[in-house]
């Protein structure tokens, strides 16, 4: 797990204060306090990445779909094989609220 490396308690603040937000709008408004504008859209395009992985898309498919270099696709890609199994998780939550 890469996260162990970074476990302290910075991070423990951070992991702490996400779990207080109580809805997606508090979510916008502390992502946007906290974070560029590119660092959001990278975080939330893994995300969509992993979605489409998930659903069997090509790679072409996910590039020319989210502007995803091939190098995310393929990262995101190695952490869904052989990841801590939370984009699974968290996709298959979000699936469920729908």
């Amino acid at each position: 797990m890469q996260i162990e490396k970074l476990r302290g308690k910075e991070l423990d603040q951070l992991f702490d204060a996400i779990l207080t937000l109580k809805d997606r709008e508090e979510c916008y408004r502390f992502f946007d306090d906290l974070c560029t504008i590119n660092e959001i859209q990278s975080l939330s395009q893994r995300l969509e990445v992993a979605r489409m992985l998930r659903e069997g898309n090509t790679y072409h498919k996910i590039e020319t779909e989210t502007g995803a270099s091939t190098a995310t696709i393929s990262r995101v890609k190695r952490c869904l094989n052989f990841g801590n199994d939370t984009y699974e998780m968290v996709l298959d939550r979000v699936q469920e609220e729908k």
